[in-house]
């Protein structure tokens, strides 16, 4: 088993037999006396050699998380965020690291799939998820069908005799469809599929995927466990039926994270709960502003009741993240452009989920194959971070007062 098969023996757990609840989880997760010592934080163990007492003891190792044997096997920096991150997804076994979230989504694919295979594929993934799908995996004989997003477990008629898998990214990461994982995840358990779902936006703090279903469940770490928009980072946690073979292409890919990484993740991951709150409350007044905006289509947001897949997002999560959409009524994408210009709140730039607020202008054009998102005018993803809600409405109402004016 995964070093985060167990609960974690740190000086704040010490009620054992006591189900604790998710952000006691969060705060105590990996911090094991053995991995601490007398300090609060697991500390930044680097290392590549290690060292044996003697040749019986190097004969007598074994290349497994949460044991010495080599740097790329991990140390008790890397092990402690692993044991943390599985010890927020009930009914997993462990968890790996990897050195960005889409690191962690191809090795979790590799995982499961082999030459002749088919993959489903949701046709709102992250974008790099799709071009691994149409390069990497075309180019080892695995094909890739994209399917709606909306599909629930009629995604049944889709299946065929050489389907292996299903991915699945809930809420899709441009337009926020969010799906019917447990129903999927049923249906594909019925039929021996093997489940993958790209769980970022939510984290196991708003939806629970390996109880939900899902076999693999993938964070890019980068996002809200860092938080701070200074680490590139990714994991994969794994229920027991998958966690041996995810070890072993993980080993053989030699797939490792950083241990500075690891311990930069780990402080992050500390403050999640807060934070994801925070986050959650200032999206939704944000959003909720925006929807009142004459020049503002409507809003793509979990947590509107107008989001497809919204029932879905009310029965499975415990809430919305700060990450959403929003469809300008007309204009030109020069007009977006110069929206977002000039916003002095907002950062311009790919990634999300740190403290600071991002803006950035999204085309679908060639990122969907099987389903097409008819919008009234051009796209605008936000990021909503921890800065005041007033300040970041009052930039937005002086670029939207001049939106398709030409200023």
């Amino acid at each position: 088993m995964g070093v985060g098969s167990g609960h974690p023996q740190s000086d704040g757990a010490r009620m054992s037999g006591k189900k604790r609840g998710l952000n006691s989880r969060i705060v105590d997760g990996g911090r094991r006396k053995e991995w601490t010592q007398h300090v609060v934080n697991p500390p930044v163990y680097r290392a590549s050699t290690i060292l044996f007492d003697d040749v019986a003891a190097l004969n007598a190792a074994k290349p497994r998380d949460g044991t010495f044997y080599y740097g790329r096997q991990g140390t008790p920096t890397t092990w402690a965020l692993a044991d943390a991150l599985t010890g927020l997804e009930p009914e997993s076994v462990g968890t790996r690291l990897y050195c960005s979230g889409v690191a962690a989504i191809t090795v979790a694919l590799m995982t499961v799939l082999r030459p002749g295979d088919e993959l489903l594929m949701v046709d709102s993934a992250y974008q790099p998820t799709r071009m691994f799908c149409d390069t990497v995996l075309k180019r080892m004989g695995v094909s890739t069908r994209y399917y709606d997003p909306l599909a629930g477990a009629g995604i049944e008629a889709l299946i065929g005799e050489s389907t292996r898998a299903i991915f699945l990214e809930s809420p899709g990461s441009l337009t926020f469809e969010i799906q019917d994982v447990p129903g999927i995840c049923a249906v594909a358990r019925e039929r021996g599929l093997v489940t993958l779902l790209d769980n970022t936006w939510a984290t196991p703090m708003f939806f629970e995927a390996i109880r939900a279903g899902v076999d693999l469940s993938i964070l890019a770490c980068t996002k809200y466990v860092v938080g701070h928009s200074d680490v590139m980072l990714g994991s994969v946690t794994a229920n027991a039926q998958w966690w041996p073979r995810l070890e072993q292409t993980s080993r053989a890919f030699g797939q490792c994270a950083s241990p500075d990484d690891a311990y930069l993740a780990a402080r992050g991951l500390r403050t999640l709960g807060v934070r994801l709150r925070q986050h959650e409350q200032n999206a939704l007044e944000v959003a909720r502003w925006l929807e009142r905006q004459p020049q503002v289509a409507r809003v793509l947001h979990p947590a509107f009741p107008d989001c497809p897949g919204h029932e879905y997002w009310k029965r499975d999560f415990r809430g919305s993240s700060g990450l959403f959409s929003f469809v300008l009524k007309g204009g030109t994408n020069e007009d977006r452009a110069r929206l977002i210009d000039s916003l002095e709140q907002f950062g311009i730039g790919y990634s999300w989920g740190g403290f600071e607020s991002l803006a950035l202008p999204v085309d679908l054009d060639q990122l969907r194959t099987a389903t097409r998102v008819e919008t009234e005018g051009p796209l605008v993803r936000l990021h909503i971070g921890l800065e005041d809600p007033e300040d970041l409405i009052e930039d937005l109402a002086q670029a939207l007062a001049r939106y398709g004016t030409g200023a």
